[in-house]
């Protein structure tokens, strides 16, 4: 008879419908926010702006990613970060709460595998920067192993398409681990590492000498197999350099802007998104109040106004932007138009689920 049951609840367990992303509510985006009581909460949005639900987070959310097929957000704190959140969606439960290991930090980005069998966490060595990224299993959520991500200061991770191999923003900047001190702005060495699944480096790409204080920050995928990454300029303000970089095999090549937007951006990139349908970049500065937008060959377009605009992620016919005063906006070819406004503050990234 045991045996039977045991077969029995075997059977009835495979037959059972799995949880989709259709469960949650078929949210197109995930954001973190602060309520107005000085709460947190991971939102998922709709495509229109409307939030399908908001679980609670511990304190400030920075990014999150979503697994590729189960209903599963994992919200990372701001960096340094002490908590990266697993939450069931459909369900609104909490699944699972990491902790990184004694010595470091999570530093607010984090990607799956093709399959979502493994999290990588882009981590660092607290008391050096050095950049590590953590190997978690999403059955049991035990960390399984690390890897060196061959910089200093990783911020963004990324998996590349139809690929196991990872593309990691080393931002180059060394802070101490306790109230984030620069500690290294005049040596820092930036670089973008592509690396293959066990950690092997596959190709490094730096910044050229006279933009080494150009900070790798954020990356956005293109459809042909290249990537886009936004900057945070650390030298003299006065010079302002490109904010946006172009990586294809290895290389980084740099998008400049004419002479009267230089300033706008006020040297910091938010963040960044590639929109397909437009094949156009667009990169956020909730600093300057303005999102400027570039061709996918890394070509200037138009400057667009929106205070404290950070959060960017395509929509259907160009991109959505959230603000840090609650307002969703709209923009593509009749320009930034606010859309809907919630009564939250929106944290620094728009993040984009996979809808195919």
């Amino acid at each position: 008879m045991q045996r039977r049951s045991f077969l029995a609840s075997v059977l009835a367990a495979s037959v059972l419908p799995q949880l989709s992303w259709a469960d949650a509510g078929d949210p197109a985006y995930l954001a973190a926010a602060q309520t107005a009581d000085g709460a947190f909460a991971l939102h998922g949005l709709s495509l229109a702006g409307e939030s399908l639900f908001a679980l609670p987070l511990p304190a400030r959310g920075h990014a999150a990613t979503a697994h590729p097929t189960r209903p599963l957000a994992v919200a990372f704190a701001r960096r340094p970060g002490t908590f990266a959140l697993v939450i069931d969606c459909a369900l609104g439960q909490e699944t699972a709460r990491l902790t990184p290991p004694a010595g470091r930090q999570f530093n607010g980005h984090g990607t799956f595998s093709a399959d979502g069998a493994r999290l990588y966490t882009s981590e660092v060595v607290a008391e050096t920067s050095e950049g590590r990224l953590g190997i978690w299993d999403t059955a049991s959520w035990q960390r399984i192993g690390e890897c060196a991500t061959h910089g200093v200061g990783p911020h963004d991770v990324k998996r590349l398409p139809l690929s196991e191999d990872l593309l990691v923003a080393n931002g180059g900047i060394q802070t101490d681990p306790t109230d984030r001190t620069k500690l290294n702005i005049a040596t820092m060495r930036p670089n973008l590492a592509r690396l293959g699944p066990d950690g092997a480096l596959i190709s490094l790409a730096e910044a050229p000498e006279d933009l080494a204080q150009n900070s790798l920050r954020h990356l956005a995928l293109l459809s042909d197999g290249r990537a886009a990454v936004a900057t945070q300029w650390e030298g003299d303000p006065a010079e302002a350099p490109p904010l946006l970089a172009l990586w294809e095999d290895g290389r980084l090549t740099f998008c400049p802007v004419p002479e009267a937007e230089m300033l706008v951006m006020q040297n910091y990139a938010g963040s960044i998104a590639y929109c397909p349908a437009r094949a156009e970049i667009a990169i956020t500065s909730p600093k300057g109040g303005a999102v400027q937008v570039f061709d996918a060959a890394g070509r200037f377009r138009a400057t667009h106004r929106r205070a404290d605009a950070c959060g960017v992620a395509p929509a259907p016919a160009g991109f959505t932007v959230t603000d840090g005063n609650g307002a969703i906006s709209t923009l593509g070819a009749a320009g930034l138009q606010p859309a809907t406004r919630l009564d939250v503050k929106w944290d620094n990234h728009l993040i984009a689920l996979d809808r195919a």
